[in-house]
């Protein structure tokens, strides 16, 4: 994680869990009753939670499923805050939603992706928060589109909110596999370049969409510098008026965070050097393919000159299928992914039809 993004979360009243330095907001996806979320919010803090996430106003993809509880579940969540002393957070979507959570003296709001995906409702509820001091989560877009959730926080600090960050909660996918969402890991990586100053939480329930993935994804999330996770954790999950298969039991929770590995910055100052030598390896190999790729370039460039004297197509399929096939061979004997062959084969065959088509 970033130490200037996570000591961000920690000023901001997060405190990590006991004996590491990872933050965790956990809850119920949806609040149901105030006797769930009182049960659920006691077992957490005796785990070391100290914010409990739960959904008062839930929008879902078609009308008829359990849309939240709705201004009923605030006190209930006040409650969490007055008798255990716990910072709660929900999800709001509409103005009316932000205007009640303030009143109410939530301590944390997110937004929520199918909200992210409209940049006319971020900028209506950036003009309803102005003004406030409330953390603001912002999760990534249904669909993978960077800009699109880099906009939704611009919008936040354009209207004078300091206290922003992000959750990648996954990316909607026509090709369900075994994960409800795609985590696209890169483009978490594309937005911690972009904003760098931006802490940023991975939500691994919402990948996963089911409870039996959810360690491994807290797991990869960590790893990949993520500074927190927000877990989704209900008192009877297969009785869970909304998402149950995602939801976590209070001691499959436990076991979650028991099997979980944080980054020790002392085992990392350790290996430092050994670490300084392979990035330097990483970067003369880099360089020896960008070389190896202008000279392939280079050898397009005087095969175009040769197609054109010759009045010769492009694209000729046949050289391009035994291309294909010989790199997919060769790649498999290497050890290499066949999706990441294939990428590299077809942005080469890419570059060098636009050579050809320009002359």
């Amino acid at each position: 994680m970033s130490i200037s993004t996570y000591n961000t979360l920690v000023a901001w009243g997060l405190k990590p869990l006991p004996g590491t330095e990872l933050i965790c907001i956990s809850g119920p996806c949806a609040a149901e009753s105030e006797e769930q979320v009182m049960s659920i919010a006691t077992s957490l803090k005796a785990q070391g939670i100290s914010a409990l996430r739960a959904g008062v106003w839930k929008p879902r993809t078609r009308p008829g499923s359990f849309e939240g509880m709705g201004a009923t579940a605030l006190p209930w969540l006040q409650r969490v805050r007055r008798e255990l002393g716990m910072k709660v957070a929900t999800e709001i979507a509409t103005p009316a939603h932000a205007e009640a959570a303030l009143e109410t003296g939530l301590d944390i709001l997110w937004i929520g992706a199918r909200t992210t995906a409209n940049p006319f409702a971020v900028q209506e509820l950036a003009e309803a928060l102005k003004g406030s001091c409330v953390p603001i989560f912002v999760k990534n877009p249904v669909n993978p589109d960077l800009n699109l959730w880099l906009g939704a926080i611009e919008r936040m600090q354009r209207a004078g909110l300091t206290k922003v960050a992000a959750i990648l909660r996954g990316f909607s996918t026509q090709h369900p596999g075994e994960l409800r969402n795609d985590p696209a890991w890169s483009l978490a990586v594309d937005f911690r370049q972009k904003m760098p100053q931006i802490p940023l939480l991975c939500d691994p329930s919402h990948i996963a969409g089911r409870r039996d993935k959810i360690l491994l994804l807290s797991q990869q999330a960590i790893d990949l510098d993520c500074d927190g996770l927000m877990v989704e954790v209900h008192p009877t999950p297969d009785a869970a008026l909304s998402d149950a298969r995602q939801q976590l039991s209070p001691t499959d929770f436990a076991s979650l965070l028991a099997h979980l590995h944080p980054k020790e910055h002392e085992k990392a100052i350790e290996n430092n050097l050994k670490l300084k030598a392979l990035r330097t390896q990483i970067d003369e190999l880099d360089h020896e393919l960008l070389c190896t790729i202008a000279k392939r370039m280079e050898t397009v460039q005087q095969i175009s000159l040769l197609k054109q004297q010759d009045n010769m197509t492009a694209l000729q399929s046949q050289r391009w299928n035994t291309i294909l096939t010989q790199m997919r061979q060769e790649g498999s004997q290497l050890g290499l992914p066949p999706t990441l062959v294939e990428e590299i084969a077809r942005l080469l065959h890419q570059q060098a039809l636009e050579i050809q088509m320009r002359g």
